[in-house]
């Protein structure tokens, strides 16, 4: 599975070609990039063509652990790995006993069935780590194959807020390897609070895709990132969500300030900002937080600002008009 193979609130993966055109015709210099709200790590994948340098960044322990198996620079054994799929895909689910995965998400995101398949693979992941038969690397290949393998069947429609009720849940998981990227490029990893990290880096161009609206994604992917740290919280409510943690300014009424304090904290010579237009959504989840008036009136007080926009079908769980949805792109030079 490659890095977009993954269902996303917000991925940019289908527009990365018109958004990569605009950066080669408005940015003269494009050697280091700053994707600061990583999310599935796309951008910086489709840019690394590109690029010489890139640092990515995302608050969420999943989102680190994917960036650390796709552009990781340790070393991996790719036979190692392909005993582990076959050992895995070759257990019988249903002898399996019953465990912390299917305790909680079986019957509800996954087959019961399916669900005590993924909490033995975690489990033995983590075994493996600890008894030294793999290393780091591998550890976040395997980590991160479970999460693309476990998100092709969840019983969702795309993000974990709630699994679908009144429907026969069908038992179709089946463990692959994600495929590593190869690259001779400079990639450092964070996952940091965006607006303390701006502070410490610097970068011809910051690449920025914030979350605008009251989804916090910390809870839109809780499944990934319980199953991730393996800390094993008591979850709680219908949708059996642990403890609240990493919640986003940016999904608060305060985003358009904390934004601000963002772009004034920037040290690049190009910033790119990608926003759509649904401000006005019927859906109040879905409505904007910043405004593309304050976006733009933002990025003018560090430098001329241009403005490009497409038509995008974007995700819609149901509730939110997308009848002219476009997504527009801000590329701003600094100011000397």
């Amino acid at each position: 599975m490659k890095i977009q193979n993954r269902r996303y609130t917000g991925s940019k993966y289908k527009l990365m070609p018109w958004i990569k055109e605009l950066i080669l015709q408005n940015c003269r210099v494009h050697d280091s990039l700053f994707d600061v709200f990583g999310g599935t790590g796309v951008v910086t994948a489709e840019l690394l063509c590109i690029t010489k340098e890139n640092i990515i960044n995302d608050f969420l322990f999943s989102n680190e652990t994917i960036y650390r198996a796709f552009f990781g620079n340790g070393k991996y054994d790719p036979v190692k790995l392909e005993e582990y799929v076959k050992e895995y895909n070759s257990l019988d689910r249903k002898k399996l006993k019953e465990n912390y995965v299917s305790e909680n998400y079986g019957d509800r995101y996954f087959k019961n069935e399916d669900a005590k398949l993924i909490g033995h693979i975690r489990e033995d992941i983590q075994l493996s780590l600890t008894a030294g038969k793999i290393n780091k690397r591998e550890y976040n290949i395997l980590l991160s194959s479970l999460l693309y393998s476990l998100d092709r069947c969840a019983n969702t429609v795309g993000h974990y807020e709630a699994y679908i009720k009144g429907k026969e849940i069908r038992s179709e998981f089946v463990y692959e390897l994600i495929e590593p990227i190869e690259t001779s490029n400079k990639i450092t990893i964070y996952r940091s609070d965006a607006n303390e990290l701006v502070k410490r880096i610097s970068a011809d161009i910051a690449f920025i895709d914030p979350p605008y609206n009251s989804r916090q994604y910390s809870r839109f992917y809780h499944v990934l990132e319980t199953i991730t740290k393996w800390e094993k919280p008591k979850l709680a409510g219908t949708a059996m969500k642990p403890p609240e943690e990493n919640m986003s300014d940016y999904c608060r009424k305060s985003a358009p300030e904390v934004f601000g304090e963002l772009i004034d904290s920037l040290s690049v010579r190009y910033i790119i900002v990608t926003y759509n237009n649904t401000y006005d959504s019927k859906s109040t989840s879905s409505r904007n937080k910043i405004t593309l008036e304050q976006i733009k009136e933002t990025l003018e007080r560090k430098g001329k600002t241009k403005v490009f926009e497409t038509g995008y079908h974007r995700f819609n769980a149901g509730k939110t008009d997308t009848t002219d949805h476009k997504e527009m792109v801000f590329i701003t030079e600094v100011d000397a």
